[in-house]
């Protein structure tokens, strides 16, 4: 079966991304990184899709009149290089409504709690995680999901979980996620370039 092309949007340091990486170049996943791309200039995950030898830019969003014409850009230097999957590693914009239709059911993010608690609007970064540490639950985790027109709502493809300890702070917490994070992304990707997951309306079906 052919390397399934993957495109990676980022906006910043990338360790999802390098997870991606390190996986695609052991054989783990049958795919291929065909771009990376991020909205931020020193985004450090382009440093390390450049070290792989990946293509790998930076578009700015100033030098579009509209967030829809910035999208549309990055539509087209999607579509220049055949991408089959979109994968959002730390993507801190939210796509416009033709990107998510072009792409429907090949859009997969990662988000660092148990969807739908401490999600949608506003919920990305630390926030996050404060958030669960102000609310007082006893686990949290990450999501893996297909990205739809609203914020977080997707169908959810994989979710891991994580106990919240009581002497937890932020960045503690956050550490933790970020390691599950980095285990279930790379595993939801394999499934997808593997084509083994199966959607049923909301409910997504590994196909193991």
């Amino acid at each position: 079966m052919q390397p399934v092309k993957i495109g990676v949007l980022i906006s910043g340091g990338g360790t999802n991304l390098q997870c991606i990486i390190d996986k695609v170049k052991n054989g783990y996943i049958n795919g291929e990184i065909s771009l990376v791309l991020s909205n931020k200039k020193d985004a450090y995950g382009l440093v390390r899709a450049k070290r792989e030898g990946i293509d790998a830019i930076w578009m700015d969003r100033k030098k579009y009149s509209t967030e829809e014409e910035y999208n549309d850009a990055i539509i087209e230097e999607f579509k220049n290089r055949d991408i089959e999957l979109v994968v959002l590693a730390g993507y801190l914009k939210v796509l416009s409504k033709k990107f998510v239709t072009e792409y429907k059911g090949r859009i997969i993010n990662i988000h660092p709690s148990l969807i739908p608690s401490f999600c949608g609007s506003g919920y990305y970064g630390e926030r996050v995680h404060r958030e669960v540490l102000k609310y007082g639950v006893k686990f949290s985790g990450a999501t893996v999901h297909f990205v739809d027109e609203g914020t977080d709502t997707g169908p959810i493809i994989l979710q891991r979980i994580v106990q919240v300890k009581d002497d937890d702070t932020v960045e503690s917490l956050k550490e933790r996620v970020l390691k599950v994070e980095h285990e279930i992304l790379p595993e939801a990707v394999k499934y997808f370039c593997d084509g083994k997951i199966l959607l049923d309306g909301r409910k997504v079906i590994i196909m193991r």
